[in-house]
């Protein structure tokens, strides 16, 4: 319950801090990048070198990770077809790609499946989609945003982007069985800590709901593929192909089944891939997802 308090709490300070005209127009863009050098870092170091690498990761895993390769084969082949903008189907590609795994999903599991099932949870996130968000994410982002740029270009670009460096240096850490001193950590964790509630405001400062945006087709096109195509690919492969079954298949499809994902709405606005559309994806998707997580846990558990 706290959690979503605090999402819309945030939310609504960054509309009200907008319509009172309090703060600069372009505020969310010192927020985005403030989340981008500092803070999505500081979650890789704290996170990346605690992560246990056991045959038990692939299903967690798996849903991190194609959850966003999928968003990324069907966004590029519809909107190669349909024509759009290289900077819309980077957009979608992202916020309809990765799992807000997490902020909106750790409170969720715990609630549904208890402590126990937070295992489980942070298994899909971490290894999972904050690893992808790091290096595949990062390079969508490079991709898409100016048109098509050299592969020395993308390598620069994606090797001094500060969350993959975070990574870069928690994997070597988590290869070494290292970690970080405990007034380190304890900082890098509160660091970590600020991501939501900065990106939330900086989400609730772009956010216009207007009724005659060109948006909305896209936005339903987005929300489709988190909120219904990619939890539905996972229960089919998983449930009805693989035939897997048990409490860890059920978390790791009600994970990807959450909304988009707060920190790929920043990335995508950070690279100029429709910012007012990114904002809209999570400040929509968010609230929206109360209904599709329950018809879901409803799937799961009574079909």
């Amino acid at each position: 319950m706290d959690s979503l308090i605090l999402i819309v709490v945030c939310m609504l300070a960054g509309v009200m801090l907008r319509r009172q005209n309090v703060v600069p127009p372009n505020a969310h863009v010192a927020l985005n990048q403030f989340a981008i050098y500092l803070l999505l870092p500081a979650l890789s170091l704290y996170y990346i070198p605690k992560i246990h690498v056991t045959e038990k990761l692939l299903y967690p895993v798996g849903a991190g990770w194609f959850s966003f390769l999928f968003s990324w084969a069907f966004f590029a082949t519809l909107g190669n077809l349909l024509k759009w903008s290289r900077k819309l189907q980077g957009c979608l590609i992202i916020t309809g790609g990765f799992l807000n795994s997490s902020f909106i999903g750790f409170p969720v599991i715990e609630a549904l499946y208890g402590k126990q099932g937070l295992k489980t949870a942070i298994m899909v996130d971490q290894p999972g989609t904050f690893v992808m968000l790091s290096t595949l994410g990062v390079l969508v982002a490079v991709l898409y945003s100016r048109g098509t740029p050299s592969a020395a270009v993308i390598a620069k670009r994606v090797f001094s982007f500060p969350p993959f460096i975070g990574f870069a240096i928690g994997a070597a850490m988590n290869l070494l069985h290292y970690d970080f001193i405990d007034i380190v950590q304890t900082v890098l964790q509160k660091l970590g800590s600020c991501v939501t509630p900065v990106a939330l405001v900086a989400v609730g400062l772009q956010l216009k709901i207007d009724r005659q945006s060109k948006h909305w087709g896209f936005l339903a096109w987005g929300l489709a593929m988190k909120l219904l195509f990619i939890p539905a690919f996972f229960f089919v492969v998983y449930k009805l192909i693989l035939g897997a079954h048990g409490e860890l298949i059920d978390i790791s499809i009600m994970e990807a089944a959450t909304p988009p994902m707060i920190s790929a709405a920043i990335l995508a606005s950070a690279h100029g891939l429709k910012p007012k559309l990114s904002g809209m994806m999570v400040g929509i998707g968010i609230p929206l997802s109360a209904l599709t997580m329950a018809f879901w846990y409803a799937v799961l558990h009574y079909l």
